[in-house]
């Protein structure tokens, strides 16, 4: 599983001009799920989302948490953090999981956001989606469960 983390100033999504996730400060979340992840991945980068240290504290340096300053998160489902360009320069998507599969874990995620108490939004799984974002730094992270040890 992977997660693009960006430090926002605000952030939406948008699905056939109606937005349907929307937040202030915090996080947005680009979530990719491949095939043979599992609970223990998404508990690891949730895990990992909700207590990244990445908003300035009084002295500027950056060790607050979402919950610290009174972030929110947007998560939004991306299966092309999976794509694949080393053979060539079209993307092949073969490692990113099966949709079934990957809503199933994107909806894990997100419930697992949800209960460490961070107010969370999404976007629409599988929809064409407008994502608009004001990265506050900028700041971005890239974490992959496959990298926790």
């Amino acid at each position: 599983m992977r997660a693009v983390i960006q430090r926002v100033s605000r952030a939406s999504v948008t699905v056939d001009g109606e937005i349907v996730g929307q937040i202030g400060k915090g996080l947005l979340v680009l979530l990719g799920v491949a095939t043979g992840d599992d609970e223990a991945a998404a508990e690891y980068l949730a895990d990992k989302v909700a207590g990244l240290r990445i908003f300035e504290d009084a002295d500027g340096k950056m060790n607050l948490a979402c919950a610290d300053v009174g972030g929110a998160v947007l998560i939004v489902s991306q299966f092309t953090l999976y794509g694949d360009v080393r053979k060539g320069k079209r993307p092949s998507f073969d490692r990113a999981a099966r949709p079934e599969e990957a809503n199933r874990l994107y909806e894990y995620f997100v419930s697992r956001i949800r209960a460490s108490g961070l107010k969370c939004e999404t976007g629409t799984f599988q929809a064409m989606m407008d994502v608009e974002l004001v990265n506050d730094g900028p700041v971005t992270i890239l974490l992959d469960s496959e990298k926790q040890f």
